[in-house]
Order: C-alpha cells, then sequence, then structure tokens
C-alpha cells in the first residue's frame, strides 16, 4: 500500500516551486561567498522544513479550523487543529535558518502552482 503522504511529500519535491526555492538560495549562498557542504545542508534542512510548512498548509485549508474529533469513547467534539501553531512554529524556523544564512526569501513572480511538476 501506497503511503499517502510520502506522495505528496514526492509531488512537494518535484514541484517547479520547491526547484525555484532551493536553487535561488543555493543560488543567494554562491553569491554571498558562503560555499561548503555544512550550508548546503542547511538549506536542504530549510527545504524539509517548506516540504512540512506546506503539508501543514494543505491540512489546514482541507480540515479547517476547529476539527471535529471523536475518541471512539462517545465523546465528540471540536477542538482546534493542531496543524496551525505547527505551521506558524515552522515558519518561525523558516525565517529564522534564512536570517542566520544572511540569505533572504525571494518571491518569484509567476512561479505557478506549487503543485505543479516540472
Amino acid at each position: 500500500m501506497v503511503n499517502e503522504s510520502s506522495e505528496n511529500v514526492k509531488k512537494i519535491e518535484r514541484s517547479k516551486l520547491f526547484k525555484l526555492i532551493k536553487k535561488d538560495l543555493l543560488d543567494q549562498l554562491e553569491a554571498n561567498g558562503t560555499c561548503g557542504k555544512y550550508f548546503e545542508d542547511l538549506v536542504d534542512d530549510y527545504m524539509t522544513m517548506y516540504i512540512t510548512k506546506t503539508l501543514l498548509a494543505t491540512d489546514i485549508k482541507k480540515r479547517g479550523n476547529p476539527v471535529v474529533y471523536d475518541n471512539g469513547g462517545g465523546q465528540k467534539g471540536f477542538k482546534k487543529n493542531e496543524s496551525i501553531e505547527l505551521f506558524h512554529k515552522t515558519n518561525a524556523q523558516m525565517l529564522k535558518l534564512i536570517s542566520e544564512l544572511g540569505l533572504r526569501a525571494i518571491q518569484q513572480i509567476g512561479a505557478g502552482d506549487p503543485d505543479d511538476p516540472l
């Protein structure tokens, strides 16, 4: 059985926007004279957080806030969608990492849909 989450990750990694962001970050490192495997690894960390943030955003759009719960013991109700808090924390870490690398996020005009594979 194929793991749906794994397929979603692969779809994000194949997207045009993912590839453009990663290339832009690596190009900025090179332009700043910041070279080495350590910094490339940090860009990979950033891109992993990008995937996480994208998956969290998808969950928020899909389930909304609040979300319905059923504990199986007869209790049902609503609770906040934990993806919202995780989204904010992930985004904050991404911004911190970009800042520590001395980079800036550049919006690609006309980059297209993040789900659009190359």
